[in-house]
């Protein structure tokens, strides 16, 4: 099973070998693996709004999409129909050329950083020797597409709400790249499956600047793709909607492709950079399977019928699994740490009310960016003195250093008011 998608492709490029001469066999390969990062880009985007618009439903009480398909499943299907069928409207006066390609120029970035995205053991489309420096340089592009897009729209809203995007996506961008520094230094390459090789022992997470840079790379990556609390850039109570007010049918839904991909991309790379990536603990597949019998089995909202099947189905897998004495899929490590970063971005956007801008640009050069200068420091102590030393003189500079910003950038309390009152 781990290996389950690199034999398939195996196969694949093998049956293709049989008619194509030999030299053509890697454009094959490079072929499969474009079209599967294509194909599973817009499912992707697809269920992560339905995710989201459930988990929020959850936290409010509500059901969420329940009409279309069983749970649901269907409404993104619905709702990609509905965007295909309305009208592109571009506004008089506006840059037709650049209106329509920013919504393009978000999008491919996207999927681009896809390319070093270590989903499983041997499963990454190109293990680039310095795929780390690969992820940063095209992620950056995301803040010329937004600004096309205002510039392009000929609407003040759009034109503020870009400037609000490239403004606060280029604040933490600085802290952003410097939070990963720390995992360069220790890790000693910039492959994305070498840093992951490099956590086999203990991920970066459980040491004291990989916590601090965890946290710091990941708030900074929410912040970039406009999600709450940093989502400025469509503040809808200020500016209607932000860049794409103009945008409809298919455009916008490109926009909002690019953000939910974008969101992906940011839990993925915090899971290969400090949360281990595809590794794992060595848990029997048997025990997930047979779990999941419980299930499905008590899914009343789920039909009989399929419910049988779904048991019968969980059932035989796991007697396959515990045959064959298969453990958990590093794949499947892999979507579950992402899902689950995925899950608190959602869980963000169900609490915390939005930042405003001088809270949100202060946090960005006032708090991460001194702070992750000191966790370069914190993480060349732990280098150069290996052992429980190293680690309590690294987490007692990070433990002090965040206490001083906290109470240097600590706003002094309010006053009272005095009235003077004209004679």
């Amino acid at each position: 099973m781990d290996q389950l998608f690199v034999v398939l492709k195996s196969s694949v490029v093998q049956l293709a070998g049989r008619w194509l001469p030999e030299g053509a066999l890697p454009f094959v390969s490079m072929g499969l693996t474009i079209a599967a990062i294509a194909a599973a880009a817009p499912v992707i985007m697809m269920y992560l709004t339905w995710l989201e618009r459930k988990i929020i439903a959850r936290m409010q009480n509500r059901l969420g999409p329940n009409r279309v398909g069983l749970y649901g499943l269907a409404q993104p299907l619905a709702d990609g129909l509905k965007m295909l069928i309305k009208e592109d409207i571009v506004p008089e006066g506006a840059d037709r050329l650049v209106h329509s390609l920013a919504p393009v120029v978000a999008v491919v970035p996207a999927l681009l950083v896809f390319a070093v995205l270590p989903f499983g053991r041997n499963m990454i489309a190109a293990d680039l020797n310095v795929g780390l420096l690969y992820f940063l340089a095209v992620s950056s592009i995301s803040s010329y597409a937004i600004f096309m897009g205002g510039w392009a729209s000929r609407n003040k809203f759009s034109l503020l709400g870009a400037m609000r995007g490239v403004a606060q996506i280029i604040s933490y961008e600085v802290p952003s790249v410097l939070s990963v520094v720390v995992v360069i230094m220790v890790a000693g390459t910039l492959s994305m499956g070498g840093i992951v090789e490099a956590q086999a022992s203990r991920w970066f997470v459980f040491t004291p600047w990989g916590f601090v840079a965890a946290l710091i790379f990941f708030l900074s990556g929410v912040a970039e793709v406009n999600r709450t609390p940093f989502d400025m850039p469509e503040a809808e109570s200020e500016i209607v909607a932000g860049f794409h007010t103009e945008y409809s049918g298919m455009k916008f839904a490109l926009w909002y492709m690019a953000e939910f991909l974008e969101a992906f991309a940011i839990s993925a790379f915090t899971v290969t950079l400090f949360l281990g990536g595809w590794q794992g603990p060595a848990i029997p597949l048997w025990w997930v399977l047979f779990g999941s019998v419980c299930l499905v089995a008590t899914a009343r909202t789920i039909p009989s019928v399929l419910r049988v099947l779904g048991v019968v189905a969980c059932v035989g897998s796991g007697v396959v699994a515990y045959l064959a004495n298969e453990a958990v899929p590093s794949w499947a490590w892999f979507l579950a740490k992402t899902y689950g970063l995925v899950f608190v971005l959602v869980w963000f956007r169900g609490t915390l009310p939005r930042l405003r801008v001088d809270q949100l640009m202060g946090l960005a050069w006032k708090f991460f960016l001194p702070l992750t200068l000191i966790n370069i420091a914190s993480a060349a102590l732990w280098v150069a003195m290996p052992g429980p030393s190293g680690g309590v003189l690294a987490g007692a500079l990070l433990i002090l250093s965040g206490w001083w910003l906290i109470r240097l950038n600590n706003p002094a309390p309010l006053q009272p008011r005095t009235y003077l009152f004209v004679e």
